[in-house]
């Protein structure tokens, strides 16, 4: 029996007619044959042009040499412009019981009175240009995963909607007395809520430190991400109607300032706290202290006092809090492992070229074709 094919067909390994197979009769009468032989194509074939590196000592070794010496000049910029940076810390936990905050250490959330303690502390060397407070936990775990999830996004945006009705994320957290809880979730119910005073002492009199509440969020957190309710009344009072405070909270959330700028959801101190950290001991941006004469450092070398009221409870998970007072440069805070990091690899890399030139040195022109005997 004659069977017609093209002579694509033939190179494809496709015929289109029937295929005799034992037992008589005719595989596929016109119709396609299954097969796992992938399509004639260059892709598919694995025929595509490609360039393939072949690694030489010329090649090699200048790049080991090239990297070192790029990388450890980088490192020891960094690592220098890093310790450059003045960094002063305090941890005021009070798990000591010499220390002033130690009275303060069984504080719980309903607490209702405050209690407030003072650090006395000295500089050694003074702040030259604007320095950040910050305020630091230790054992933490704001990356938890139900934890990060539990927000409305859609409420923190000023929707009215989820203003009363408010994500099933945020449970157990959602209501409370029947009433929806804005702002929702464990994120903002577990909100940083110390008070920190700072006061230069000179002469033995307490002078205070301007601490500048604004400015310390991102701009897109403070202008796309964060919105008050909109209605008929600028009074956050009339447009949060309906809701109430956090579990945790001393005080609604149209009650967190006086100022309308920054109060409500577009508090910066909530907003700071509601971008999560990724690790268990952070730092979160507390307040700013802005360089007011060029002619004298932002904060002199001397004697400080801290006041501290003291409404945040860590002792029960055993974490700790911290005051952190920092400069920054160009590349930010006070970071050495980045210079450090920097500086391994070029070292490494260096230490790498020079270990291949010597041995490319010693065996390189070796004639390593065996002897045939005779």
């Amino acid at each position: 029996m004659a069977v017609n094919y093209s002579a694509k067909e033939e190179a494809d390994g496709h015929p289109s007619g029937g295929v005799g197979v034992p037992g008589g009769g005719a595989v596929g009468g016109g119709g396609a044959v299954k097969t796992r032989k992938p399509d004639n194509t260059a892709f598919k074939q694995q025929r595509l042009p490609a360039w393939q590196p072949i690694l030489t000592a010329g090649t090699v070794l200048p790049a080991f040499f090239i990297i070192g010496l790029i990388f450890i000049p980088i490192g020891i910029g960094i690592f220098v412009t890093s310790n450059n940076i003045r960094e002063y810390e305090i941890d005021y936990t009070g798990t000591e019981p010499s220390s002033p905050c130690n009275k303060c250490l069984n504080v719980s959330w309903d607490s209702t009175s405050p209690c407030t303690c003072t650090i006395d502390f000295t500089l050694e060397h003074s702040f030259e240009s604007n320095v950040f407070m910050y305020y630091g936990l230790s054992n933490f775990y704001q990356n938890h995963r139900r934890y990060v999830k539990s927000r409305d996004d859609s409420q923190l945006n000023g929707d009215n909607s989820s203003l009363l009705n408010p994500s099933k994320e945020c449970e157990p957290y959602r209501t409370n007395e029947d009433k929806p809880i804005a702002p929702c979730g464990a994120i903002a119910n577990s909100m940083f809520n110390d008070t920190l005073e700072l006061y230069r002492i000179d002469n033995d009199t307490r002078i205070p430190i301007t601490l500048i509440k604004k400015g310390i969020a991102w701009w897109t957190d403070k202008n796309v991400k964060f919105r008050n309710p909109s209605g008929d009344t600028n009074n956050l009072t009339a447009l949060f109607q309906g809701t109430t405070k956090p579990v945790n909270w001393p005080k609604p959330v149209y009650m967190l300032d006086s100022e309308p700028d920054n109060n409500g959801f577009i508090n910066e101190d909530f907003i700071v706290w509601m971008r999560t950290a990724a690790l268990p001991t952070f730092r979160k941006l507390y307040r700013l202290i802005e360089r007011t004469n060029n002619l004298q450092p932002t904060l002199q070398a001397g004697k400080y006092s801290l006041d501290i009221t003291y409404n945040y409870p860590v002792h029960s998970f055993d974490g700790r809090k911290r005051m952190i007072l920092s400069t920054i440069s160009w590349m930010g805070g006070k970071n050495p492992f980045l210079g450090i990091a920097y500086i391994t690899v070029g070292s490494i890399c260096f230490f790498l070229g020079v270990v291949l030139l010597i041995i490319h040195h010693k065996y390189g022109n070796r004639n390593t074709s065996a002897d045939i005997p005779n």
